[in-house]
């Protein structure tokens, strides 16, 4: 399987998908800490993590596959929404929970 398979794989079999430098018990990057962070004061439970740094093959090829250079990188429902600066807009502006409540919903 490509890697930009694997990527759609992982994409689509998730309601929500964090591609991000770390784990969220162990983040290796300051962005991706506060993206998961964000995620789980949205209410989010259970979400799919992706470590770009234990696969540098899919880490080189993400910026390809979603058109967005960096990390972490957030996608609900297949759909990309951005890294940990939108990903705090939303959370600020209650509409992080609004999208992680339907997502969930829809799992």
């Amino acid at each position: 399987m490509s890697v930009m398979d694997r990527i759609k794989a992982e994409v689509e079999g998730h309601p929500i998908v964090l591609f991000m430098k770390g784990t969220p018990q162990f983040p290796m990057c300051g962005f991706s800490s506060r993206a998961a962070q964000a995620l789980k004061t949205a209410g989010a439970t259970g979400f799919h993590t992706v470590n770009v740094l234990a696969d540098p093959e899919l880490r080189a090829n993400l910026p390809r596959y979603s058109d967005w250079p960096s990390f972490p990188q957030l996608f609900v429902n297949g759909e990309l929404i951005g890294g940990c600066d939108i990903t705090l807009d939303l959370l600020d502006s209650g509409e992080l929970a609004r999208m992680v409540a339907e997502a969930q919903k829809a799992a």
